[in-house]
């Protein structure tokens, strides 16, 4: 519970602060993310619980990572993070998951992921900003990744990369579970 507490207020704080560095007004990121300012108000206030889709429409809208919103600072010179030790952000209707491993610094962010997808298994992706590239390594099973309409699959041992500013999605196909290894890499920020 206060594990729970102390994220929410880290997001809160997060939210406002990337906000305010914006420019922009409540209404005007809820507006702009379609998020309603009720929730808005919530989430700065530490009491919303937004969904994993509200986060990446938030992040997109503020011009940062997802991880950007949902981490403390960075202290150490080298992050060792271990997937137990990291909530997940999505969780799928048959088991599966996904888990923002870290997020590095600097101009051009990169988040990386570790997700598991299970078969049938979806997770749709709205556009991101324009320049923001996505890479999928599968490190086991299969999956089709679903890029504008088109479907590509991706085995084990195999790596795709696109512009993730088209509607997009990853499907867990085959027999076992995929497990893959996704990086997000962001357009550089402000200077």
């Amino acid at each position: 519970m206060a594990e729970t507490e102390a994220a929410l207020r880290t997001l809160a704080y997060n939210v406002r602060a990337a906000r305010t560095r914006a420019g922009l007004s409540l209404d005007e990121l809820g507006r702009r993310a379609k998020v309603s300012k009720g929730a808005l108000v919530a989430l700065e206030k530490a009491q919303g619980n937004p969904n994993f889709a509200t986060l990446v429409r938030l992040a997109d809208t503020l011009g940062v990572s997802v991880s950007a919103l949902v981490e403390g600072r960075y202290g150490e010179r080298v992050r060792v993070v271990s997937a137990d030790a990291v909530t997940p952000l999505w969780e799928g209707e048959r088991g599966g998951e996904g888990r923002l491993m870290l997020t590095t610094s600097g101009p051009a962010a990169t988040e990386v992921w570790c997700w598991t997808l299970e078969p049938g298994e979806e997770y749709p992706s709205h556009p991101h900003q324009a320049g923001v590239t996505e890479t999928v390594s599968v490190t086991a099973g299969e999956m089709v990744l679903v890029v504008d309409d088109a479907a590509y699959p991706v085995r084990a041992g195999q790596t795709a990369a696109f512009d993730g500013d088209v509607s997009h999605a990853y499907r867990g196909s085959g027999t076992g579970t995929c497990r893959l290894i996704m990086t997000v890499q962001l357009p550089p920020g402000p200077a």
